[in-house]
């Protein structure tokens, strides 16, 4: 950018005579003006005799007009506006030189100039470009949306060579908050017609500058790990790979002087102080090695603590017995601070709102004791003057105040506002960590509670496809509002498919039926299911079941953490076999049965229509701070069942759960959680053999809530194993679980039990959506009659010992399907078979009962839950450590596309 001005040729040469008078001022500095004056004037008389000075001719610099010259896209008068030279102003060099200042400082004119001909001012301009589009190249790390929005450039604006400048600091300002100190940005300039120009921001990224060391100097009386572990940085080491705390970060820099602070604050040392704090780039500006200089000071004992009230309520003696901090104890300033909150927590629950507790310290340096004095001061009894609901554009104002578990005119309480912010933070339907804010009110006594809302989407349309390693090849499509029409509505539809079963809902859910604090909802379903079992290493279909039917659900609230949920359902179930592979051939009267031999007993029973008519009631406590993903509180559950209203099933079932979850510091969760249940038919069929509640009605245990066994993985089952001759000429039972059928049996009873901590990561491992955790489970499925084959028509039955069925020979027909049961005598010693019948067609083998054991089952193992952009996705790794005969294993599983 340059600016001239010209005063007839050039301003150049005025600027010259006036650098020339400057210089010989300085040279004769020093010189008295009086002596030049008569230099001067001695000089002037010589020439004066020898030939008279014309007399100076007038010079008129009287400007007569300022024309523009050059602009395309300001008007002229724009421009002079931004000048202070008018027509009949004196032309002087100051004038014209602030001119010039006045066009740079307009930042519209890569080039200007101005000059004067003969009072005819002439203004010369260049227009800056306007810019056509923003173009970012080499950015990998940083994407678009998040580098555009800082740059203040824009299309359509004027080019800037200062804007440019400014943005590309701000862009290098990005990168140095990811933690990459040697980021490049070189702007380009590509000019196209009608004086436009792309601006393009070449980005050289560069490595991400790690915290190599820390070193702390002056610490005795603590490890450099110690403290290491209280800072928030880490150094950067190859297990912390998903960790963002091992880039620089000056904020983070400062808190954790703080965080050093604090540690030293805990464990007594009151004189705690950080020297300085030094973080120095290497010289490849890859890593930075931070310096930390400390001074310990005295580790000082609490002295005299003492609580000295001003409130009527309190008495000072009672709460002075239950500080936690006792005379002689090690001073902790993390105990004084939890100390405070609790009192002023109590004090909100009296109605003191705006109590005022104050720790005071008296330091005595001789004998190394903090006294501490917590003086509670007087402050008002308060009351709710009003409660305001602000920033809800869909969702009605009784949706949320509904949930104040304090109204207008009552006496403040703490807790309740604590409990009301977890009410509204559990409908899920504003942002995060949520407050309900305090604010006084119209005179000191009186307060306003306000709930300012930030609305986030309610609406759910989720289409996926996924693999599971139960169920191979996934698809569902669901669509759901948390929050129909603003009124706190729940409703939904969905439709799954896969391999082994498909099903489609649709769900109605009213939280307050008529504006009462009653709930109710109403869910319609057709469930298809097909039952497999494991036939060698390949699943063998079963049978199909079909389950059409409703359920209608009432809930009432019994205490402000309890509530009671009556429902009715209704099923029909249709399960069927098929008959080519499970049934007889026709008998004498043109019907086929079902073959015990074939099938199974259990299976047998199982087959055919039912309709289910069951009345349930199921009581729930729960104080979970969030349904979705909970981190303290807990919850306890107990439903009962009731099959028998008519239809043509009759049993009762009882089922109980309970959690606890816990935050253990520095973002660990720990939880346990319990549960079990029963079944009881109400039919008594006095058959030997049969088992009152059939196959469908019984539970199952296995993956994915067992962690280590395979679906159905767990309790009572039948193998058949067939008989195959050794290389010896022996014939003998196949044992290994991948040559056998395996039939899972179900059970009338189970409980299961587990334990898991879940692991923090970075900031950039949760913006993934990764949750670590390591688990253990515990369980068991146990107590079903056991099966017995029925005779076949030869009437011939032989046992083992323990009762397993022993020598069946199953023939086939032409077509290989089964046809007729023949039983054979067991093989003698010898290994020769004694008394037994031709072989004609078919394969021989045992049926063994396995697995129906209360014995724990236990397993271990570490599970990652990741919220992909393809869907949820589960993977464990689990050892077993205990299990029992007939338990199906299973190291790994993984699960995506589905919710677990």
């Amino acid at each position: 950018m340059s600016g001239r001005n010209k005063a007839g040729e050039s301003r150049t040469k005025p600027a010259a005579g006036l650098a020339t008078l400057l210089l010989c001022g300085t040279v004769l500095a020093g010189v008295p003006a009086t002596a030049f004056a008569q230099t001067a004037a001695g000089e002037g008389q010589q020439e004066a005799e020898q030939e008279p000075a014309p007399a100076p001719e007038p010079v008129d610099n009287t400007i007569r007009t300022i024309s523009v010259v050059g602009a395309e896209r300001l008007e002229a008068q724009t421009i002079l506006s931004y000048i202070r030279l008018r027509v009949g102003q004196e032309y002087t060099s100051a004038g014209a030189d602030a001119a010039l200042k006045d066009l740079g400082a307009t930042e519209l004119f890569s080039n200007f100039s101005i000059r004067n001909d003969g009072g005819n001012v002439v203004i010369e301009v260049t227009e800056n470009p306007v810019i056509n589009r923003i173009i970012l190249e080499g950015n990998r790390r940083l994407k678009n949306d998040k580098i555009l929005p800082e740059i203040k450039l824009a299309p359509r604006q004027i080019f800037t060579r200062s804007k440019v400048r400014a943005d590309v600091a701000r862009i290098i300002e990005l990168y140095k908050r990811q933690g990459r100190f040697a980021a490049t940005v070189e702007p380009q300039m590509v000019m196209l017609p009608q004086n436009r120009v792309d601006i393009v921001f070449e980005i050289t990224e560069g490595p991400k500058s790690k915290v190599r060391q820390i070193n702390i100097i002056g610490n005795e009386e603590f490890s450099d790990g110690e403290l290491r572990g209280a800072m928030v940085t880490k150094q950067a080491r190859w297990h912390r790979f998903f960790s963002s705390n091992t880039s620089y970060d000056p904020d983070r820099l400062a808190f954790d002087q703080q965080q050093l602070r604090a540690f030293y604050l805990e464990n007594g040392y009151a004189d705690f102080r950080v020297v300085s704090a030094v973080a120095e780039l290497t010289p490849d500006k890859e890593d930075f090695i931070i310096t930390y200089v400390v001074e310990e000071g005295e580790r000082y004992k609490f002295g005299d603590v003492t609580v000295e009230s001003q409130l009527r309520d309190f008495d000072s003696d009672r709460l002075q017995s239950g500080l936690p901090m006792q005379t002689g104890d090690w001073y902790n300033a993390k105990q004084i601070e939890d100390t405070v909150e609790q009192i002023t927590e109590l004090a909100g629950t009296f109605g003191y709102a705006f109590a005022d507790v104050q720790p005071r310290f008296d330091r005595s340096r001789e004998d190394l004791t903090m006294n501490v004095n917590f003086v509670i001061r007087e402050a008002p009894r308060v009351y709710v003057e009003r409660v305001d609901v602000n920033g809800n554009t869909l969702t009605q104002d009784k949706v949320v105040r509904r949930e104040f578990r304090i109204a207008e005119g009552d006496a403040f309480n703490s807790l309740q506002v604590a409990r009301t912010t977890a009410r509204i933070n559990s409908l899920g339907y504003f942002q995060e960590n949520f407050e309900v804010n305090q604010a006084e009110g119209s005179q000191p006594d009186r307060i306003v509670l306000e709930a300012n809302v930030q609305e986030q989407p309610t609406g759910e349309l989720q289409l996926s496809a996924g693999y599971s390693s139960l169920e191979r090849f996934i698809l569902a499509a669901s669509v759901r509002q948390r929050n129909f029409r603003g009124r706190g509505q729940t409703v939904g539809l969905s439709v799954n498919w896969s391999r082994f079963s498909r099903s489609a809902s649709i769900s109605f859910q009213e939280p307050y039926l008529f504006n009462r604090n009653i709930s109710a909802g109403v869910d319609i379903y057709r469930r298809e299911f097909n039952s497999f079992n494991f036939r060698s290493r390949d699943r063998n279909r079963t049978f199909e079941q079909s389950t059409t039917g409703f359920q209608l659900r009432a809930g009432v609230p019994l205490t402000e953490y309890m509530s009671f949920i009556g429902s009715y359902t209704l099923n029909i179930d249709d399960i069927s076999l098929d008959e080519n592979v499970y049934f007889s051939d026709f008998d004498g009267d043109g019907i086929r049965t079902c073959e015990p031999l074939f099938a199974g007993r259990f299976l047998c029973d199982a087959i055919g229509k039912r309709t289910s008519s069951i009345i349930g009631g199921n009581i729930v406590f729960s104080t979970l701070d969030s349904r979705l993903r909970p981190t303290r509180g807990e919850n306890v559950s107990l439903s009962t069942e009731v099959a028998g209203l008519g239809g043509s099933v009759k049993y009762v079932r009882i089922r109980g759960q309970a959690s606890k979850y816990w935050p253990v510091g520095a973002g660990f969760i720990f939880s346990l959680s319990a549960e079990g249940g029963a079944i009881n038919s109400l039919e008594d069929s006095n058959r030997p053999g049969f088992d009152d509640v059939i196959l469908t009605d019984r539970f199952q245990l296995g993956e994915p809530r067992f962690r280590g066994f395979d679906i159905r993985g767990v309790g009572p089952r039948v193998i058949r194993q067939p008989y195959v001759t050794d290389a010896e000429g022996n014939v003998v039972p196949l044992t290994e679980r991948n040559q056998v059928v395996d039939d899972a049996l179900g059970g009338r009873a189970y409980y299961l039990g587990r334990a898991e901590l879940e692991i923090p990561l970075g900031t950039g491992a949760r913006e993934l959506g990764l949750r670590p955790s390591i688990f253990m489970d515990v369980g068991a499925l146990f107590a079903v009659t056991r099966p017995i084959l029925q005779d076949n028509p030869n009437g011939i039955q032989q046992r083992d010992a323990d009762g397993n069925l022993l020598y069946l020979e199953v023939v086939t027909d032409d077509n290989g399907n089964p046809s007729t049961v023949f039983s054979t005598n067991p093989i003698a010693a010898d290994g020769v078979t004694a008394n037994a019948p031709s072989i004609i067609q078919g394969s021989r083998f045992r049926e063994v009962f396995l697995g129906d054991s209360i014995s724990p089952r236990v397993s271990v193992g570490i599970g990652v839950n990741w919220n992909s952009p393809f869907g949820p996705f589960r993977i464990d790794f689990a050892r077993v450590l205990r299990s029992q005969p007939g338990d199906d294993t299973k190291r790994f599983t993984f699960n995506v596309g589905t919710q677990f």
